[in-house]
């Protein structure tokens, strides 16, 4: 193990919060745990005085794991990255005064894992089989695919990061009801309709008291449901930021590609070709369909083979990325997945098929180890 000195770390210390590592005396003991609290600087320069240390690999944060990770552990790190931001967004309200601490800590690994592999960061969004609710993975979902387009229109870094967050936080005041919703199988009642139609508002609201400030990202939220031909809501106005734009393109965009109880997920090349018509020649919905392409990681695909597949890679044209087929042309499951160009004109993509028409189940550890080495 390599140490270094407690007062070199002086930065990452909070008087009253918890400790991200743990701090040793000079023998190597331990002396305070992680997650125990240095109250005040007398106490913080005695631990000086005495020489106490860190261990460097408890410097190291989230960040430096996801880049230090085998791509084959990559998978896991999104489930535990989305369940930790879902922790985090429910906590909203009982936590308000550390709300915005604790949200930069669970962006913190999932920006990480935007920046390592934005293939995989799609693949996300289009599979949508996580085991957390759907008020949580629509949030996250949204956030993911506002990053990416931000930064495909040339937004600057800050910009993208805080559209990022405003995304996450869009739907703060109606979590539970999203994930309710999403198995009812009714339609919503009266009182549902109105904490759909209040929750832009109420949202920004619970970000005030929880110290957010940011004019761009309050207004973001406030407005991401509001359209420039005044029949959004809550307040039909007919200017919007940008940010608050291009969350509302996002919102729709990746709303179709989940299921429901009451209707079937949207294919993801009808997604997009959906939402291009609508909007056509707006250069954020041409920013989504370009980032996402046509057949976007996630999508299942038939090809002129015959072979059913998953694509597991964005290629150099919109129609022609990599695919990992799985079955054989007679529809047998192949004993591993094989990678397919689909610009070679025998594995083109012939059609968009639901994934609960194949047998064949692959482990998203193989495919992301095929997308980056095989």
């Amino acid at each position: 193990m390599r140490y270094a000195p407690l007062a070199s770390v002086k930065s990452k210390i909070t008087f009253g919060s918890p400790l991200p590592f743990n701090v040793r005396n000079a023998d190597h003991t331990l002396l305070l745990a992680r997650g125990q609290v240095i109250s005040n600087e007398d106490q913080m320069e005695a631990l000086f005085d005495r020489g106490a240390l860190v261990d460097m690999d408890d410097l190291k944060g989230p960040r430096a794991e996801v880049f230090e990770a085998h791509v084959e552990h990559l998978p896991a790190l999104w489930n535990v990255s989305i369940e930790k931001v879902g922790r985090t967004l429910r906590s909203a309200a009982e936590e308000a005064e550390a709300f915005t601490d604790a949200l930069d800590a669970a962006a913190e690994p999932v920006l990480a894992l935007l920046e390592r592999d934005p293939d995989l960061a799609i693949f996300q969004v289009v599979r949508q089989d996580t085991k957390t609710a759907y008020g949580v993975t629509h949030s996250v979902h949204t956030a993911i695919t506002s990053h990416l387009v931000a930064q495909r229109m040339g937004w600057d870094k800050a910009t993208v990061e805080k559209v990022f967050k405003a995304a996450l936080t869009m739907n703060i005041a109606m979590l539970e009801l999203q994930g309710r919703l999403a198995l009812q199988v009714t339609a919503p009642t009266g009182l549902q309709r109105q904490q759909i139609h209040d929750h832009p508002l109420r949202s920004m609201e619970m970000l005030q008291l929880s110290g957010v400030t940011d004019a761009d990202w309050l207004n973001a939220v406030a407005q991401h449901h509001e359209s420039p031909d005044g029949k959004g809501y809550p307040n039909k106005l007919t200017e919007v930021t940008e940010m608050a734009a291009l969350l509302r393109r996002v919102d729709v965009y990746t709303a179709k590609l989940s299921a429901r109880n009451n209707r079937a997920a949207v294919g993801a090349n009808d997604a997009g070709r959906d939402l291009f018509m609508r909007d056509k020649g707006h250069p954020m919905t041409a920013a989504i369909v370009k980032e996402f392409g046509i057949y976007p990681p996630g999508c299942f695909v038939v090809l002129a083979s015959g072979e059913t597949g998953v694509v597991i890679k964005r290629g150099e044209g919109a129609n022609t990325p990599v695919v990992a087929a799985l079955t054989s042309r007679r529809g047998e499951p192949l004993l591993e997945p094989i990678k397919r160009n689909t610009a070679q004109k025998e594995h083109a993509i012939v059609k968009v098929v639901n994934e609960r028409s194949l047998k064949v189940r692959v482990a998203p550890e193989k495919l992301v180890v095929l997308a980056t080495h095989g």
